[in-house]
């Protein structure tokens, strides 16, 4: 990761270009927004844009999912078809990461989101991605955990199958293969 969180002007213009491209291909996700307005907001927001990076690196595929009228934000979320790639085999939190006495994952999900300027998606903000499109039929993606059920030993994920969506529980020490965590981001 760039330690000052900034992107090229290259690298810029390469993020500026997927997205745009990203938007156009999917235009149920974003209807009555525009590519101008939000590529304004998204150039003058350059430690913004380095987030927007590190999703797209990692395999997130963001796009704009939304805008928040009261506080003047475009909405972003992970929108790859299946969990990112990049972000797999975490487990939860830090606090389950060092219970682990052997076989650790390399990082946990709350870490890595915070290293990369996100936050995880909520059981809301999940239920509302899967009105944009099916995710997550072949893997699962951690969600924000209530404090009562962490405090437990347990954290959420969810998943799409047979055309419902599921939320499920584990240890928050597990880590699996198929499952990342889908992030989200306000510019």
């Amino acid at each position: 990761m760039a330690s000052k969180k900034q992107l090229s002007e290259r690298e810029t213009t390469e993020l500026l270009d997927i997205l745009h491209q990203r938007f156009e291909k999917h235009t149920q996700r974003h209807a009555k927004m525009e590519w101008s307005e939000i590529e304004e907001k998204l150039k003058s927001n350059p430690q913004k844009l380095w987030s927007l990076n590190e999703m797209e690196i990692s395999g997130g595929e963001p796009d704009v999912v939304d805008y928040d009228k009261k506080s003047d934000e475009y909405v972003f979320f992970d929108c790859s078809a299946e969990s990112p790639k990049n972000r797999r085999s975490f487990c939860y939190d830090r606090e389950a990461l060092d219970s682990r006495k052997e076989n650790k994952p390399q990082n946990d999900v709350l870490t890595y989101a915070s290293e990369i300027g996100v936050e995880i998606l909520d059981e809301t903000q999940y239920r509302f991605l899967q009105t944009l499109g099916e995710f997550d039929l072949k893997t699962s993606s951690w969600i924000k955990t209530p404090k009562e059920v962490r405090a437990l030993g347990g954290a959420l994920f969810c998943d799409r199958r047979y055309n419902t969506v599921f939320v499920y529980h584990n240890g928050a020490n597990s880590y699996y293969a198929a499952r990342a965590f889908r992030g989200v981001l306000k510019v």
